[in-house]
């Protein structure tokens, strides 16, 4: 309930500074406006108490540079997000602050069948496309997130979303993207996104996730390119 708490208030505080301006706004110029208004701290909050501290939104928001370097960081984002979106069929590709969110579902791109964790042919089709995405934008970090809906053992669940998770990094690694670049975590059952008494919702939140972040190198990058 505390970590519900903080994060609702850091939210609400950002929509109160710059809710406007962030409406306004292209994806680009958002990493700034959140960084101006005062969104570094803010995104400290929220990635300290998303996840605890390691889920797709808390990595993506806690690690915010804001301001001009922001925007630097941003359009280099909007450029890869847009790729993801036009050459990845079925991946939902959100841009969020200065990185991005992909999310796979049974529905949308990585498929694995009941119970398994091997990548299948319709996966590593997919899979295919994002890793040459990824290397053509080598100056971004990876989390990798394995969930499962609450059907089993929250035990069971958590180590199936581990083996999927590790996977999709061992897949993308193989393919020739540094290991150095990935972060993996797994949370079984214990984030759903969507409602699991419905067999829909059950289907949508078994996930793989993906939070691509800037690295230090593009953020030094981004300072010494915007005098920041």
């Amino acid at each position: 309930m505390n970590k519900f708490f903080a994060v609702t208030i850091a939210i609400a505080t950002l929509s109160l500074v710059s809710c406007d301006a962030i409406q306004n706004a292209n994806n680009k110029q958002k990493g700034a406006v959140i960084g101006s208004a005062g969104g570094a701290t803010i995104g400290g909050v929220i990635g300290n108490n998303v996840g605890d501290g390691n889920s797709a939104l808390g990595a993506i928001i806690g690690g915010v540079v804001g301001g001009a370097a922001g925007a630097y960081i941003g359009n280099r984002m909007d450029k890869q997000a847009k790729q993801i979106e036009t050459e990845v069929p079925g991946a939902e590709v959100e841009r969020v602050g200065e990185g991005i969110n992909v999310t796979f579902n049974e529905n949308s791109g990585v498929y694995f069948d009941t119970n398994k964790y091997n990548i299948n042919a319709k996966s590593e089709a997919t899979l295919n496309k994002l890793a040459g995405i990824l290397k053509e934008y080598p100056d971004s970090n990876i989390l990798v997130e394995g969930h499962t809906d609450n059907t089993g053992s929250a035990s069971y669940n958590l180590t199936l979303s581990k083996n999927r998770a590790q996977s999709v990094t061992n897949y993308l690694v193989d393919k020739g993207i540094s290991g150095s670049r990935f972060d993996t975590k797994w949370y079984g059952q214990s984030q759903p996104k969507y409602d699991n008494s419905t067999a829909e919702g059950r289907s949508k939140n078994r996930r793989v996730e993906l939070a691509i972040i800037a690295n230090e190198d593009l953020k030094q990058e981004a300072k010494k390119a915007t005098n920041e």
